[in-house]
């Protein structure tokens, strides 16, 4: 097995024993009739505090979950693939980051579910393109937005449950990271994109 093959390989290992342990949570509710939403983010309250740990961990339902589940894999993946040195210092900040400030400035009701650490991972990946101009992690970012439309539109004040306000400080935190690790993990660029960028000139 080539090294590509095993970097790859690697870059499942996180991001998949993440989605198993979110999975055997909520079969875990299911089956013991058991809700963990009380263990959510809530905030301005003591007790809600704990949720910036255990809120992403919690989800409403399977179709929340599985929403949630398939956007981190991709992104999971590609960040541990692309970004391996810092790929787990962003996943760190990108699940307890976002928490925080929902905590201090969220609406009085429950928080759960991982989509902050989404909207954060599709962010970074994004602007960390951006500023490094590394075509591959915009690529990834917009493949993953235009599956997901609603990612777009998540990050704004809305009606009903969704938490807004994870979604924002997520993207928020992304692009915070996105400038922390931009000298990390260099981009290596290929002849052929040397070749293109002098012929643009």
């Amino acid at each position: 097995m080539n090294e590509e093959k095993k970097k790859l390989l690697h870059s499942f290992i996180i991001p998949v024993i993440f989605i198993i342990v979110l999975f055997i949570i909520e079969i875990f509710q299911k089956m013991s009739g058991v809700s963990l939403i009380v263990y959510g983010l809530y905030p301005h309250k003591v007790s809600g505090l704990i949720g910036i740990a255990a809120a992403p961990l919690i989800h409403v339902g399977y179709g929340h979950l599985i929403s949630n589940s398939i956007p981190l894999l991709l992104l999971g993946v590609g960040i541990a693939y692309f970004y391996p040195v810092s790929a787990n210092k962003i996943f760190i900040l990108t699940y307890l980051v976002p928490g925080i400030f929902v905590w201090l400035t969220g609406r009085p009701a429950y928080h759960v579910g991982a989509s902050g650490i989404d909207y954060g991972l599709v962010s970074f990946l994004f602007f960390s393109g951006l500023i490094r101009r590394d075509t591959r992690s915009i690529a990834l970012a917009l493949i993953v937005t235009f599956l997901y439309g609603g990612l777009v539109w998540g990050v704004f004040p809305q009606a009903g449950a969704i938490s807004w306000e994870y979604h924002l400080f997520g993207s928020l935190t992304g692009i915070l990271c996105a400038f922390i690790f931009r000298k990390s993990d260099p981009y290596k660029k290929y002849d052929w994109e040397d070749e293109e960028e002098t012929a643009e000139i």
